[in-house]
């Protein structure tokens, strides 16, 4: 496969990274472009092989696919640029897009109506290679395409493919979701301190305390209310306090955080 990166910021990294490092790439086969020539230089110092293209129609014009991690008012002057090149064959690139807002319709009409394309929702624990990911293919893009889409976007987690009426709500559940997390974290630390452990002690536990009990959820494949049920004894520590979650409306809360995201997304949307 050669790999094309638009935009070569903190996600367009994580996702070529990730790509490296499945050896779903060789780094002779990536092509790099930003307006930034900085952003450009720190991916080829973990990737030295990769090339730096001129502008963004050298880079499709040697690329099967191309990532577009541009930010979004940034999108249709690159999209429509890339038209514009003379002996430019966009159909033969499938181009991925994590901008988001962007819709697939959109995407297409600026890349003149006959390219393949898919949009994606990433989050930023694809930083560290534990990203949660959902995408949508256009009305041009294969079953092969999607394929190829999840392996890119799985490289750095999971990816669930989904139409993309529902990419709203991925955004409001897994794109906003770190935020809730870390909320959470942060509240169980204040409540370790306010026990008496020291701040980095409970910090830590808190953290850990999270990861290891989602790495429960996705490795037994048990739904989350039986391992809750398998660690509450009748009359003891953890039942007394699920019930003050319970009390102070915990669940509800994060199903409205989802509920209410959303609903900001496709307003954001127009």
């Amino acid at each position: 496969m050669k790999l094309g990166l638009i935009g070569c910021g903190k996600m367009g990294g994580a996702l070529l990274k990730g790509a490296l490092k499945a050896s779903l790439v060789k780094a002779k086969d990536i092509s790099l472009y930003d307006k930034v020539p900085a952003a450009v230089k720190a991916l080829q110092s973990e990737a030295p092989a990769a090339k730096a293209a001129k502008d963004p129609a050298e880079l499709v014009a040697s690329s099967q696919v191309v990532v577009l991690a541009v930010k979004p008012q940034d999108m249709p002057a690159l999209l429509q640029g890339l038209v514009k090149a003379p002996k430019l064959k966009l159909e033969k690139c499938l181009f991925l897009s994590i901008a988001a807002g962007i819709t697939l319709k959109q995407l297409e009409s600026w890349l003149g109506g006959q390219a393949r394309v898919i949009r994606s929702m990433p989050n930023t624990p694809a930083l560290v290679l534990a990203g949660a990911a959902a995408f949508a293919r256009g009305q041009h893009a294969t079953d092969e395409d999607a394929e190829l889409a999840a392996k890119v976007l799985g490289a750095v987690g999971v990816a669930q493919e989904v139409s993309e009426k529902l990419l709203d709500a991925v955004t409001g559940l897994s794109g906003s979701g770190p935020a809730y997390v870390y909320t959470v974290i942060e509240a169980l630390a204040d409540g370790g301190v306010l026990m008496g452990l020291p701040r980095a002690t409970a910090l830590q536990l808190a953290a850990q305390t999270v990861a290891g009990a989602a790495q429960m959820v996705l490795e037994t494949g048990k739904h989350p209310g039986v391992l809750r049920d398998e660690v509450t004894s009748p009359g003891g520590t953890t039942i007394a306090g699920l019930e003050q979650l319970e009390a102070n409306g915990l669940r509800n809360a994060l199903i409205q955080a989802v509920r209410k995201a959303t609903e900001r997304s496709k307003e954001l949307a127009g």
